[in-house]
This record gives structure tokens, C-alpha cells and sequence, in this order.
């Protein structure tokens, strides 16, 4: 395929951050390639929420993570669009047949963030949380690694974007609610967290922070615009993530931090998988040579598949 000269079709969710996240990459696109005429597509996606699905999780069985891509993806290979921005944290770890994440944005804040409400008493940390108080998410990774960490918390089940969770906390009266920290940095909303969840608390999700391009396979000529606005490192190390998660062989509800740092040309990969009650935790870790990448991240989530317990596998 061959773009029309001067212009380009980037196809998104609508959500405001996904939103957001567009104007991102567009804007480090018009400083390429001022030339370039740049149309946005939005497109409802399986994954979007509405209210009447109320606070369910994703259904595994019915693609799970996948189903905020699907339609993009489907767009893509239409032609509908010439290429779709994601979440890489919401991607399953290999995209559909003639499709490719070739481009990753430089990776924001990968931390994980907790809003308190506004009414409630100043917490600096997870430490000054009362006891016993209820904390929104919708991710078992965060509900496993949060009760590992205060297993007094009462976890409650809470989905939407940015702004439908932080009306539905207060509406609801939790003291708080997680969130990517990344997330609130791209809409301005930093200061709404009231304190981050170190690393040793909270491993992030394989690609949390990170903004991706898929592209078909064969659309040499858009692979090399987006070429120009590529981060190496995102790359090196979400790609290790993935390899990771595809390893391990779970599927949306598993509940699995996967994180890799590229430092000196080298790769070091921490994966924690912990059981959505915090209960039972498996961790492995390993570096390896850049270019080594992928294969630690097969080594890694091969290990952890073969030490726990399958039914964290879902």
C-alpha cells in the first residue's frame, strides 16, 4: 500500500486519553514532516466502556484486553485507516496476521498512582491508608500486589476512563482508586495523585506507559514516516516485556507485572505474577545484551509458566 501523497490516516478510540494520546503523536509528526496532511479516525472499539456492562471485568473468553484494539485492527486491514494508535499495556502480546507495532513513543511515568477522595484524609502513602477502606480498580495485577501489600483493604471492581472513576469514587464514597500514572500525566491531571506505588509494591503492566503504532506489515512507506519519531529504548523494552507475557501464556484477567529497563545496552526484565487475593506470589528476573532482548523475555515467562499454579493463567 502506498500512502496518498500529503496525507495520513491515524485511526483511535475516543476516549480522552486515547484522544490525547493522538494529538500526541501527531504533534511529533507535524514536527517531521510538516508536510503532511494528518486526518483522525475515531473508532468505537468492543473494549469501550458503557454503562450498562456496569463494573464487570473484560471477559477473557471474549478477547479480553484484545477488544480495544480489534476494530482499529480490523480498520487497518480494510484500509480504512493507515495506521492505529494504542495503550501497549491494553495489547495482546502478537498482533493479527499482517499487522505490526512499528513504532513506539518515548514511554511516560510507568508507575501506578493512587487518587484518594477529595473529602478524605490527607495519605501520603499506602501505609497511612486506614484500615479496612476500599480501594477502586479494575486490574488484578493491582488488586493482587496492592492486598499482598495491605491485605485488610477491601478491593471493589471499578471501570471507565480517568474521569468516570474519580466521579464514581466519590459518588461511591472509596477512599481511593489506582490508576497509570502516565495516563494522568498526558491529561494534565498530575496532580491528582496523592502518592505513587514504588516498584517493590506495584510492578507495572507489560507496556504500561508506553504509546504504540501498528501498521500493516507491508506499508513500507508509513513504517518510514513513523520511523522518524521512534524511541529505540520504548521499543527494546516493551518488545522484551511482550515476549514475556507471550511466554507465560496468559490471557487479560492474568495477573502479571512485566517490566524491563535498558541501561547500558542492556536489558534487565522483572516479572512478578501474584493471585488476585495476594496470596501466592511467583517472581523472576534476569538481564541480558539488547539484542538478546526478546529471548530473555521467552526465558523469563517460560520460567514463571512452568513454577505456578495454572489457574492464574486466565
Amino acid at each position: 500500500m502506498t500512502v496518498k501523497p500529503g496525507k495520513l490516516r491515524i485511526g483511535t478510540r475516543g476516549s480522552p486519553l486515547a484522544l490525547r494520546q493522538t494529538e500526541i503523536v501527531c504533534a511529533e509528526l507535524a514536527r517531521v514532516r510538516p508536510d503532511l496532511e494528518i486526518e483522525t479516525v475515531i473508532i468505537k472499539t468492543s473494549g469501550d466502556w458503557v454503562t450498562t456492562q456496569g463494573e464487570r471485568p473484560l471477559d477473557a473468553r471474549g478477547g479480553g484486553k484484545a477488544l480495544f484494539a480489534k476494530e482499529l485492527q480490523e480498520a487497518l486491514l480494510e484500509d480504512r485507516i493507515d495506521a492505529a494508535v494504542h495503550s501497549m499495556k491494553d495489547m495482546d502480546s502478537s498482533p493479527p496476521p499482517g499487522l505490526a507495532i512499528t513504532c513506539m513513543l518515548p514511554r511516560e511515568d510507568v508507575r501506578d498512582a493512587v487518587i484518594m477522595r477529595s473529602d478524605g484524609p490527607p495519605v501520603s502513602s499506602l501505609d497511612d491508608l486506614p484500615e479496612g477502606v476500599k480501594i477502586g480498580t479494575c486490574s488484578l495485577r493491582r488488586q493482587g500486589m496492592l492486598l499482598a501489600a495491605r491485605p485488610d483493604l477491601d478491593v471493589v471492581s471499578i471501570r471507565g476512563n480517568v474521569g468516570t472513576r474519580i466521579e464514581k469514587m466519590e459518588a461511591w464514597k472509596l477512599a481511593g482508586i489506582l490508576l497509570a500514572k502516565a495516563g494522568l500525566n498526558r491529561l494534565n491531571m498530575a496532580k491528582k495523585a496523592d502518592f505513587l506505588l514504588p516498584f517493590e509494591v506495584m510492578l507495572p503492566s507489560a507496556g504500561q506507559g508506553s504509546i504504540g503504532i501498528e501498521t500493516k506489515e507491508k506499508s513500507l512507506d508509513i513504517i518510514a514516516i513513523f520511523s522518524q519519531i521512534k524511541c529505540q529504548k520504548t521499543f527494546f523494552e516493551v518488545e522484551c516485556e511482550r515476549a514475556a507475557l507471550a511466554a507465560l501464556g496468559g490471557g487479560c484477567h492474568t495477573p502479571v507485572g512485566s517490566y524491563a529497563v535498558l541501561e547500558n545496552n542492556n536489558l534487565w526484565l522483572r516479572m512478578r505474577l501474584i493471585s488476585p487475593d495476594g496470596v501466592k506470589n511467583y517472581i523472576e528476573e534476569g538481564r541480558a545484551p539488547v539484542d538478546d532482548g526478546n529471548a530473555l523475555g521467552h526465558e523469563l515467562g517460560t520460567r514463571l509458566r512452568e513454577k505456578a499454579p495454572k489457574e492464574l493463567l486466565y
